[in-house]
């Protein structure tokens, strides 16, 4: 019986067609990196079937110019004075496949947000058209 199981899997296995990533593609959710923070890298793949699939790690090797790499975040140091830096990802099953693109750095501070209290306190705005 296990000989006859181990030899259905082969054949399986065989007429089987593995999704092959064709292509990578860089997805990035914001126009620059902040410093003082992780910053995400999103990367899809295009299959052979033509749907995308979110790639990690696990798939790919990054290298940046500055900052550090955990998974798929980049660590932006505070005091760094570059004005972007260069990227590049490397699909690890096909080295052949890479990107390579950089991303500036935000020059202007984040605003300072308001706390809770300062949001509740503040006045209520006035209609100026009298409900009906």
């Amino acid at each position: 019986m296990k000989k006859f199981l181990l030899s259905l899997f082969i054949a399986c296995s065989f007429f089987a067609k593995a999704q092959k990533i064709e292509s990578i593609h860089v997805n990035l959710y914001t126009d620059s990196l902040k410093k003082g923070t992780f910053n995400y890298i999103n990367i899809d793949g295009r299959m052979a079937n033509g749907k995308y699939i979110p790639l990690d790690s696990s798939y790919l090797i990054f290298w940046s110019s500055a900052g550090t790499f955990n998974g798929n975040s980049l660590w932006i140091d505070r005091n760094i004075t570059l004005e972007k830096v260069d990227i590049k990802v490397t699909l690890r099953s096909n080295p052949a496949l890479f990107k390579e693109f950089s991303i500036y750095i935000k020059k202007q501070p984040d605003p300072v947000l308001k706390t809770m209290d300062e949001l509740m306190k503040r006045p209520k705005a006035k209609n100026k058209k009298p409900k009906k």
